[in-house]
């Protein structure tokens, strides 16, 4: 697969390794960037605080969101970006533990592209992440 940035918002650092160990096990080409918290990733997203150096214009690929997130959850993190022109289209994936219909609902309501729970079984996780990763940086042709 070609190179890409893929976003993961994720406050669980072993969930955040097991991530990285899956996309590598899927062959899954590109740089994974991970922020821990709501409050990072929009500042990552939006090129402020200590991302400010960063060219906002910058966009990653794909977004993997977790909801449950510390100072901002994934619900506010989402409609942030929903709310602004420059992410507004941006492919958004929650990947979260949830399958409470209150979760799924509010994401969708949010404009969330997909919504993904997370396997707890390793194998079955990687094979999620390489499914996310074959549609949404290869078959799926994002806005231009």
């Amino acid at each position: 697969m070609s190179d890409h940035t893929i976003l993961l918002i994720e406050d669980n650092p072993d969930d955040a390794e097991l991530t990285r160990i899956a996309f590598a096990e899927a062959a899954i080409d590109g740089q994974l960037v991970v922020v821990g918290d709501g409050a990072e990733a929009l500042d990552y997203l939006f090129a402020q605080g200590t991302y400010a150096q960063r060219d906002a214009a910058d966009l990653p690929s794909i977004v993997l969101l977790d909801l449950n997130l510390p100072k901002l959850d994934g619900r506010e993190v989402l409609q942030a970006l929903r709310a602004n022109p420059a992410t507004r289209g941006l492919p958004v994936v929650v990947l979260t533990t949830s399958t409470e219909p209150f979760d799924v609902e509010a994401s969708y309501a949010l404009g969330v592209n997909s919504y993904i729970r997370k396997p707890v079984d390793f194998k079955q996780f990687v094979e999620v992440v390489k499914q996310i990763g074959l549609y949404w940086l290869v078959l799926n042709h994002p806005r231009g």
